[in-house]
């Protein structure tokens, strides 16, 4: 590996000249900056980001810990977070914690290990243990989810935007409106769930049907067999995200099932397949790139300590998306 010592030789400078040179420090003579920069090139310099955080105690380098890297959603968030991230000369590691708290606290581990500059977080539970990313000095955004710390949040209102949707359901005439919700320790689908609750109190409807399962395309799948093979089964489906959705298509075209006519279905996220199944499916909408986006400039302004003392939280909404998979046809 070429060494800064190799450029120095080449370039016909000291080692500390180099440094300053590849620092972009003013006060280096234009003639060796440029002396130094050709050397670099020519002998294929690059600067060992390890040693240099190391001497700095931070890095250029932001942690993204997503719980599910397959969801459309957290790749709309991660655009965001990355556009302005690199705005601010940062660089994304994108860990992805695949709703496993094991994995979650590893890849929390790795960002304190390598003193990264911040971590924007979309925590598992509540109770995340971030203790450890405190005590070193690095800041924590968390997104989606809320956590129970003192750190600057970007969350969304799902309660409203699950009241909306099943309120929208009962509107068009559905009778029996069920709901897939995620985990019961995952605060998103608490909130969602609530939601769809109280939309069914407020209504004087039948009485509430629902089930928590894994934020996958099997959960939702698994949930809505259960459903439909319970004595009194729904007639329609508000589902908690897209990826659970994309089980509970399954499991109807598995049954015959004609979404609009025999089932109303409506989920979370407007992924990008939702307007092309049949039929299109309606969505609760929510701003995942502004989520990102934000996060990553609460985040840039905490490292800059140009935030103020106390945590912020920014709440987002939600917006609903009609199309034919919730509208009642027969």
């Amino acid at each position: 590996m070429v060494k800064i010592s190799d450029v120095a030789r080449e370039a016909g400078v000291s080692a500390a000249t180099v440094s300053r040179a590849l620092n972009r420090q003013p006060n280096v003579n234009p003639d060796y900056a440029e002396r130094v920069r050709a050397a670099a090139e020519r002998l294929g310099y690059r600067p060992n980001g390890i040693a240099r955080s190391l001497r700095k105690q931070s890095t250029n380098l932001l942690a993204l810990i997503i719980s599910d890297v397959a969801n459309p959603f957290f790749t709309a968030v991660t655009r965001g977070v990355e556009d302005i991230a690199q705005q601010n000369g940062y660089s994304i590691l994108l860990c992805n914690a695949d709703e496993d708290a094991a994995k979650e606290a590893t890849y929390l581990e790795v960002a304190e290990q390598h003193q990264v500059a911040g971590v924007v977080l979309s925590p598992h539970a509540a109770d995340t243990d971030i203790s450890r990313l405190a005590a070193a000095g690095i800041p924590v955004v968390v997104i989606d989810r809320p956590l129970d710390a003192a750190v600057d949040s970007v969350l969304v209102n799902s309660f409203d935007g699950a009241k909306s949707a099943t309120e929208h359901l009962l509107d068009e005439g559905w009778k029996r409106p069920a709901c897939i919700t995620g985990p019961e320790d995952a605060e998103t689908a608490r909130q969602r769930l609530n939601g769809y609750l109280k939309a069914i109190e407020e209504y004087g409807s039948v009485g509430p049907l629902y089930r928590h399962a894994p934020f996958r395309q099997g959960g939702g799948r698994q949930a809505t067999s259960q459903l439909l093979d319970s004595p009194e089964p729904p007639d329609a489906l508000f589902v908690a995200n897209s990826q659970m959705a994309l089980g509970v298509l399954d499991e109807l075209a598995r049954r015959r099932m004609v979404i609009g006519t025999d089932i109303g279905v409506i989920t979370f996220d407007d992924a990008p397949w939702a307007p092309f199944v049949n039929s299109p499916l309606s969505v609760v909408a929510q701003p995942a790139y502004d989520i990102g986006a934000q996060a990553a400039q609460l985040l840039t302004e905490r490292i800059g300590h140009s935030a103020p003392s106390s945590p912020r939280t920014l709440t987002l909404s939600t917006h609903l998306i009609v199309r034919d998979s919730s509208r009642r046809s027969a």
